[in-house]
């Protein structure tokens, strides 16, 4: 699968990300990229290739400090049309033809034929009409078919990243005052996380909010129907 990574806390977010996404690189890896919550909005960077070649193209032009942000490993961030909307996405979404189809019906924009854009604009068009970033990812779930890991930040939403997973893992790190998440645990190793989540595959979708207040982020697990779920 391919690498994905959100982080939320006292740290940069980018330098987390990008350790992260080092721990997860493999050799068939040929693109990565980044997009960090910052100045009340959205920055994204990726190039095509390897790690190395992101952060190059990081240190020519460096995002604005923040830290919550998102990362891919094996592809890039998607946006909405807005810009305020990211995500990063692992597995496969059986129906995204039909999604993009019926969201260039509904007047988007779509710059690619990949269904974690088509994820971007549907949890853009959710989040406007509930306000709750968690509940605007439970209806995106509802949307989907197939197997897959998401992740993914709003820019009025700037401290926090929501999670969901069906059919394939999903993990949370928890450390003091920030929090990590990703499809494989590996990708905080290295970090100063006291506990671990697993969210092990299974059918049913299960959405994760991580959220930062003040000095202490706090998380938790929903299924589809927003019932929260021990973890």
């Amino acid at each position: 699968m391919r690498g994905i990574v959100g982080y939320v806390g006292v740290q940069s977010a980018l330098d987390v990300l990008l350790a992260g996404l080092g721990r997860l690189e493999r050799p068939d890896h040929d693109a990565s990229g980044v997009a960090v919550l910052a100045d009340g909005g959205l920055a994204t960077v990726w190039t095509p290739g390897r790690l190395g070649e992101l952060r190059a193209e990081l240190a020519r032009r460096p995002p604005p400090a923040g830290g919550c942000g998102i990362a891919h490993g094996g592809g890039r961030p998607r946006l909405d049309n807005a810009g305020r909307v990211a995500v990063v996405h692992g597995g496969h979404i059986d129906n995204d033809v039909e999604l993009r189809a019926e969201l260039a019906a509904r007047g988007h924009r779509l710059e690619s034929a990949t269904g974690t854009e088509a994820v971007a604009h549907l949890l853009a068009e959710s989040f406007s009409s509930c306000g709750e970033l968690g509940e605007a990812m439970r209806q995106v779930c509802r949307a989907l078919r197939g197997e897959f890991t998401l992740l993914a930040v709003h820019a009025d939403e700037p401290d926090a990243v929501v999670g969901a997973h069906r059919g394939l893992p999903l993990a949370v790190g928890l450390g003091e005052g920030e929090s990590f998440l990703a499809g494989d645990a590996a990708a905080f190793a290295g970090e100063a996380v006291r506990d671990v989540v697993r969210l092990d595959a299974g059918e049913r979708d299960q959405v994760v909010l991580v959220r930062r207040e003040f000095d202490e982020v706090r998380y938790e697990v929903t299924d589809a129907d927003g019932g929260v779920v021990p973890a």
